[in-house]
This record gives C-alpha cells, sequence and structure tokens, in this order.
C-alpha cells in the first residue's frame, strides 16, 4: 500500500512506508556490501597478477644477463684458444725458417713463454665456462684447456730433443683443434637451446 488517507489509515501507510523503507535499505546495504567485495577482489586479483607480471619479467630479464653471459665467456674462451693454437702453428714456422738448431732451440724456448703467457688466460676463461656454462660445455672447455696441456708439455719435449717430440706435438695439436671444434659446437647448442 502506496497511498495514504487522513484518519485511521494513516496508520497503515507509516507502516507500509516503514517496510519498504528497511527493505530499501538492506537492499543498499548488500549492493553496497556486494561492490566493496567485489572492489576488493579485483584490487586483490590486479594485486597478484601485477605480481606475477612483475616476477616473470624480472625472470625474462635474469635469464637474458645469464645468456649474454655465458656468450661472452664463450667468446672470450674461443678467442683464447685461437691465440694458443696460432701459438701451436708458429712452431712449423721455426723448422721452416731456421736451419741452426741452436736458434731453432731459442725459438722454440719464445714460443714455449709464449704459450704460458697464453695459457693463463685460457685457464681462466675455462673456470669462468665452469661457473656459468651448462654441463657439455664444461666438459667440452676442460678437454680444450687439457688438449693445450698435453701440447705444451710435448712442446717441453721438443725442447729437450726427445725423440719422437715432433711427432707426437702434431697429433697433440691436432687433439687440441677436434676438442675446440667439439668445444664450438657444444656452445652453440647450448645457446640455441632453452635457457
Amino acid at each position: 500500500m502506496v497511498w495514504c488517507a487522513a484518519g485511521s489509515t494513516a496508520m497503515v501507510c507509516s507502516m507500509t512506508l516503514g517496510v519498504m523503507t528497511d527493505d530499501a535499505l538492506w537492499v543498499a546495504v548488500l549492493t553496497g556490501g556486494t561492490a566493496v567485495l567485489a572492489s576488493w577482489v579485483t584490487s586483490r586479483g590486479n594485486a597478484r597478477a601485477a605480481r606475477i607480471q612483475a616476477e616473470a619479467s624480472a625472470q625474462t630479464q635474469q635469464q637474458s644477463r645469464s645468456r649474454e653471459t655465458r656468450r661472452s665467456a664463450y667468446l672470450e674462451f674461443i678467442e683464447q684458444a685461437h691465440i694458443t693454437g696460432e701459438f701451436y702453428w708458429r712452431l712449423g714456422d721455426v723448422y721452416a725458417q731456421l736451419t741452426d738448431p741452436g736458434e731453432q732451440l731459442a725459438r722454440i724456448q719464445q714460443l714455449r713463454a709464449d704459450l704460458r703467457d697464453a695459457f693463463d688466460p685460457l685457464s681462466r676463461c675455462t673456470r669462468v665456462i665452469t661457473l656459468e656454462g651448462s654441463a657439455p660445455v664444461v666438459e667440452a672447455a676442460e678437454a680444450v684447456r687439457q688438449a693445450a696441456s698435453d701440447a705444451n708439455h710435448v712442446l717441453w719435449e721438443i725442447s729437450q730433443a726427445e725423440r719422437g717430440a715432433r711427432e707426437r706435438f702434431d697429433e697433440a695439436c691436432r687433439i687440441f683443434r677436434v676438442q675446440l671444434s667439439n668445444f664450438i659446437e657444444a656452445a652453440q647448442a647450448a645457446m640455441a637451446g632453452p635457457n
């Protein structure tokens, strides 16, 4: 009953309006509560989505930095290995350019000193790869370092005029080149694979 008349129905009218007022109040409270709850749920969802997005972004940046660090380590290792390999090639020049055994020995001793200087950075690069690289790349880098160490030892044997040392040196250099190729393949596979 929405209409009100004077007299006895005034009481009915005020009671009806009171009931309507209570219903409207409940609807308003429920609607407001629902809105507040929906807002709270939405803000929690937005905060969670923002946190997940921030974590994903940080993880992507970390993977990118890690990948670039590995790439730099691999390139530096290859550069140092090529420097070492260049010194191995120079032994052939010693025998091709010099005929005097004394001059050959002096040049071989200089070559050994140069190789010692080149071996230290190669070993350092191997240690960096041990920290940054995947297991196959670490194994390949260690194999290159060991092959270089073996070739350097055989060069010492040449300087001592040991019989058959030249042939052993040639074989050690061949193994060094094979191991370097293996490293390059392992590094390429690691860089092409997932992070």
